[in-house]
């Protein structure tokens, strides 16, 4: 479970396996077996997936199944817009 997300989070931001363990500090190798599922990534090196990918670690573990988004820096009444869309989006008929 965690091997395909990690792998579908990469491949969704068009990134190789080489990017990705680049922006970790780890080896293509690594990022390789933890997609096969050969190993799984330390608790340190899931705390930077969830930050490179801006997810939760819980989502990663398949703990809990929703995205997150990260709103580091933005003001209250600009989160409370993004809540609002997202609820929108939820709740629209297609």
């Amino acid at each position: 479970m965690t091997a395909e997300k990690i792998k579908k989070l990469r491949e969704a931001r068009g990134w190789t396996q080489a990017e990705l363990a680049r922006r970790l500090g780890v080896t293509r190798n690594g990022v390789n077996s933890w997609e096969q599922g050969l190993s799984m990534p330390s608790p340190a090196c899931l705390v930077e997936l969830a930050k490179v990918f801006s997810v939760s670690t819980d989502y990663l573990l398949g703990v809990e199944s929703l995205d997150s988004v990260n709103v580091t820096g933005l003001a209250a009444q600009d989160v409370a817009l993004l809540a609002e869309m997202a609820d929108r989006l939820r709740n629209r008929t297609t």
